[in-house]
């Protein structure tokens, strides 16, 4: 069986990422219009999002917290993590393609094989946009990841998307700290944003 796989929230500094597997017919997925997520409003992803969990064969989802996150990034190896929680999802018997993490495709290919002894593993960047059972992946993957944000906001705050990029979150977190003299909670602290935060601040 053909399998995609991807995950949706590896650079922000606040909330988990989430790695999703999906198995099934590829010409189906084709046939329901998925396509890399990135490019679609919310409405559509989790339209989507519903026709795959109806169409695959199969749907696994995993939610890497913060803290793991944190503990590979401190060690250089969050591509090394990422393939970890993508190979115990993985079953033998089935075909995986994967969207690449590292600039070496072949590299990941091949070590994702030796974790799972499956050989018929494909690893490509730009998978979500070239392989509608990736691109389905990475739907199922971002609409996990908005639900858990969602919950977050709850919790703290809004706080926009979450990458660093966001003015929005910037502004949160800046506040935040000004505020209670730490960041929030589901902050990953191994994000050097938070650095620059603090140097900002620190000149007040």
């Amino acid at each position: 069986m053909l399998c995609g796989c991807d995950e949706a929230g590896r650079g922000p500094v606040i909330g988990p990422m989430v790695v999703a597997v999906v198995c099934g017919d590829q010409e189906i997925m084709r046939k329901i219009g998925v396509r890399d997520s990135k490019k679609l409003t919310q409405f559509r992803r989790e339209n989507l999002n519903r026709l795959i969990l109806e169409k695959a064969e199969s749907v696994n989802v995993k939610i890497v917290s913060e803290k793991e996150i944190d503990d590979a990034t401190k060690r250089n190896e969050l591509n090394l993590l990422e393939a970890k929680v993508m190979a115990s999802m993985f079953v033998k018997g089935n075909s995986y393609i994967v969207d690449c993490p590292d600039v070496n495709e072949a590299r990941f290919a091949e070590l994702l094989s030796r974790m799972t002894g499956i050989d018929d593993i494909i690893s490509r960047h730009k998978a979500d946009v070239n392989f509608p059972m990736v691109s389905a992946a990475s739907i199922v993957a971002k609409v996990r990841r908005e639900e858990e944000i969602n919950k977050i906001k709850e919790e703290i705050g809004e706080f926009g998307s979450g990458y660093p990029s966001d003015s929005r979150t910037i502004d949160f977190l800046r506040t935040y700290f000004s505020v209670n003299k730490k960041f929030p909670p589901h902050v990953r602290q191994s994000w050097k944003t938070l650095d620059r935060i603090n140097s900002t601040l620190s000149d007040y």
